[in-house]
């Protein structure tokens, strides 16, 4: 499959496989998710960063945060936009859940820093929602963006316990990006080691999408 709607450049270099996803999506990838969860943002959040943090880690949290309003936003939307099949739509929904618990959860954490949460940014996904595969699209390049930001902001974190919960969210990350890939017919997993980004990539990657 062309996936013509790549934001970023740098994660294009991906080998496409056909997979039969109907019987993994319902039994594998959902069960999975509903077995190890949504991360419980909210309070293990709060708890870690009440600890410390530093004015570079609110920074990091609120860039964090905006990538977190994104995809959400993109999830909720598809829900209610794009005509998606019913496992794919299952998909959506729980990914999208998850997203919203990590806005939920990273907005108190600034706010229990006392920072100042940003705001959700207008968002604007183009034709994304015209068909299923335009979704699946770009939400692998959301995901595999996702990811590869986070681990790029971890060895700028100070706080021990920021960075460890940090670990925790990108790990359901890393599960939301195998799942979309394989929900689009590509490998969940091509690489032994995930890229890394840096905020000006990410920035770059995600763009196109973000409307003042």
């Amino acid at each position: 499959m062309t996936n013509k709607t790549k934001a970023a450049p740098e994660l294009d270099n991906i080998e496409f496989e056909a997979i039969d996803r109907s019987s993994f999506l319902m039994k594998g990838v959902l069960a999975a998710g509903a077995t190890y969860g949504a991360f419980a943002a909210g309070p293990i959040l709060r708890k870690a960063f009440a600890q410390g943090g530093s004015e570079g880690d609110i920074e990091i949290l609120n860039f964090a945060l905006t990538l977190e309003y994104l995809e959400a936003a993109f999830y909720d939307q598809a829900q209610k936009e794009a005509k998606l099949s019913s496992e794919v739509a299952d998909l959506a929904k729980l990914v999208g859940g998850h997203e919203q618990e990590h806005v939920d959860g990273l907005t108190q954490a600034i706010e229990d820093l006392g920072g100042k949460p940003v705001a959700a940014p207008g968002v604007d996904f183009g034709d994304a929602f015209s068909s299923e595969e335009a979704f699946l699209a770009l939400g692998v390049t959301f995901e595999d963006t996702g990811v590869s930001a986070y681990n790029g902001a971890g060895p700028m974190i100070q706080s021990k316990e920021l960075l460890a919960v940090a670990g925790q969210i990108v790990q359901i990350e890393g599960r939301h990006a195998a799942a979309v890939r394989f929900a689009a017919g590509e490998m969940p997993a091509p690489d032994s080691f995930d890229p890394t980004l840096t905020v000006d990539e990410v920035l770059k990657a995600v763009e196109p999408f973000v409307k003042a």
